[in-house]
């Protein structure tokens, strides 16, 4: 049987006690598959690639070696969860990467959206391997492959940027959730420990907030995107609105408006606010977010956010809007 063919007969993981007879079993495999070896990681925080990390864990210790690059384009506390949660807490091998020079100089200036991933892709590659050439004696590669992208994709998790690692460096793939559906993958996540504002984090680009800091990316404009996503995040989640939002964000797009402050004249940025619900990502409705609500947010990143003269909500579903704005 094709082993990246989900059995029929493969009963879907709802349940806490399923969940735990799936890590039982995986562990066993893992520990069978790697035996005394070694497995390299790449970390993004995300859902998938952190179940994978706390798997590998249970199984193999510090005989893995988790790599979180941190590219500049991260949400506000990203990075800092995820050394809290795996190094911290799990007390997992994690190599931390600050790579944010080393990405944002090479898309100083770059508007077209093709090429800013494409350098953001690359960089991702060449940062892994540098570190993957540290790790003596590892022949292993894990990834987050969940069973959407064998559908998708041809096995490949584009959006790790990584899928040309294997091929390169004679690494043998370690993909345990690779049969399953992103809402199994959740169960397992909880089953493991891994908090709930990582098992059931949004969907998050893999270029991150550079595809919301639209045109060329500046420092000061990348910021804006940090800051005021923050806000929205954290009175979303004050309001009850975290996890019945499918996703939500903020853009600030690389044109300027007149503006009014303290009787001074402004010439500043705006933010927009996306908020949005999806059963597959194929179409999407916006959410109807309560005047109240949006009043808040307003005034909060009209307050706080350096360099923001207005904030806009974008009404469009998709079709004929995308998603993101990028």
């Amino acid at each position: 049987m094709d082993s990246n063919v989900r059995p029929e007969s493969m009963e879907r993981i709802t349940t806490p006690a399923l969940a735990d007879a799936f890590i039982e079993e995986q562990v066993a495999a893992l520990q069978k598959q790697i035996g005394d070896g070694k497995v390299l990681l790449a970390l993004s925080g995300g859902v998938d690639s952190s179940v994978v990390a706390a798997l590998l864990i249970k199984a193999i210790g510090k005989n893995l070696t988790c790599v979180h690059v941190n590219h500049g384009l991260l949400r506000k506390g990203e990075a800092e969860q995820v050394i809290d949660v795996f190094r911290n807490q799990m007390k997992a091998n994690l190599v931390y990467v600050d790579a944010t020079d080393r990405f944002l100089d090479k898309l100083a200036g770059v508007s077209d959206p093709e090429q800013k991933r494409k350098i953001i892709g690359k960089e991702f590659i060449d940062v892994f391997e540098e570190e993957a050439k540290k790790v003596e004696g590892c022949k292993f590669l894990g990834q987050g492959t969940i069973y959407p992208d064998i559908l998708v994709s041809n096995g490949v998790k584009a959006h790790h940027n990584v899928g040309g690692l294997p091929e390169k460096f004679g690494f043998e793939l370690v993909e345990p959730v690779k049969l399953l559906f992103k809402d199994e993958v959740r169960v397992v996540g909880k089953q493991l420990g891994l908090p709930d504002n990582m098992v059931y984090r949004q969907p998050f680009p893999g270029p991150g907030l550079g595809v919301r800091c639209t045109g060329a990316i500046t420092r000061d404009r990348l910021e804006a995107v940090r800051e005021s996503d923050a806000i929205l995040r954290e009175e979303f989640a004050k309001a009850g609105l975290e996890g019945k939002v499918w996703q939500y964000f903020t853009i600030v797009p690389d044109y300027r408006s007149t503006g009014v402050k303290d009787g001074k004249r402004l010439w500043d940025w705006p933010v927009i606010i996306r908020a949005v619900n999806t059963k597959d990502a194929m179409t999407a409705t916006v959410e109807e977010v309560p005047w109240p609500l949006l009043n808040k947010i307003t005034q909060r990143i009209l307050t706080e956010v350096k360099g923001v003269n207005r904030v806009l909500y974008d009404l469009s579903p998709k079709p004929c809007a995308t998603i993101e704005w990028e």
